[in-house]
């Protein structure tokens, strides 16, 4: 597994809430209430962005999986964060991601999810 972002908030997530905000944003939901996979579409694919076994996690390998997982991250009124302390949200309609005073935008939210899951190169 790669770099993992986790989804973070002071009260836990319960997995009724989690289908109940998955359902309504669009996202997909495939497994059970103890394990399972996010899903996002783009066009005619269906794309696995984030992980379920009580917590909500993703290893991202685009733009567009940071911005979905900061989606989900947002409607469940919790932080993204990743595994140096660095945290990712939504802010002004821009993806940022936030690490002390210094900001890195990847780029507007539409553009991104517009654009599509194009993998990073490393």
């Amino acid at each position: 597994m790669g770099y993992e972002l986790r989804v973070e908030r002071p009260a836990p997530l319960a997995f009724a809430e989690l289908a109940t905000v998955l359902g309504r944003a669009g996202f997909e939901f495939r497994g059970s209430q103890e394990t399972g996979e996010v899903l996002a579409r783009h066009g005619d694919r269906v794309l696995v962005i984030a992980a379920w076994n009580g917590k909500l996690s993703g290893a991202p390998g685009s733009d567009w999986q940071v911005a979905q997982l900061a989606r989900v991250s947002a409607l469940l009124g919790a932080r993204l964060v990743g595994e140096d302390g660095e945290s990712y949200a939504i802010r002004d309609g821009l993806v940022e991601q936030v690490n002390g005073s210094a900001a890195y935008e990847f780029g507007r939210l539409d553009e991104i999810l517009a654009a599509g899951p194009t993998v990073w190169s490393h």
